[in-house]
């Protein structure tokens, strides 16, 4: 019969306290992302920034795994585009997951809106320059 986790392992992840560093396979296995995604996003988000040791190995900080999270939410929930995500970030206006749907004050949604729009125009001027 399995027991319950008790309090202390509970805010634990694989054996380590929720403030340890983590490597690739464990950030690509906590959020089920693959790992040559997440080497992608490092590419496409300045802000991700992996401590890296010897070889190459890297370990992410629990403020780099949130913003992951954050990121893939944006990408395959809310359906971002990549460039959408990084202007959010840009702009500081990526809320971390644990925002509500009402949790975002009303700039922030016209700041959105904005984002939209803008790729919006991209994808006009680039269907006009085509035809």
């Amino acid at each position: 019969m399995a027991r319950e986790p008790s309090a202390s392992e509970a805010g634990r992840r694989g054996g380590k306290s929720a403030e340890a560093f983590r490597t690739i396979s464990e950030v690509a296995g906590e959020i089920d992302i693959p790992q040559h995604v997440l080497r992608f996003w490092e590419n496409k988000f300045n802000q991700i920034k992996p401590l890296k040791r010897g070889g190459g190995r890297r370990y992410y900080r629990p403020e780099d795994v949130e913003l992951l999270r954050r990121i893939k939410s944006l990408l395959y929930d809310d359906g971002y585009t990549i460039k959408g995500v990084q202007k959010l970030l840009r702009e500081g206006g990526a809320k971390s997951s644990d925002d509500g749907p009402g949790a975002a004050p009303a700039g922030d949604t016209n700041a959105e809106l904005k984002v939209i729009l803008d790729e919006l125009m991209a994808v006009s001027d680039s269907l006009k320059t085509s035809s």
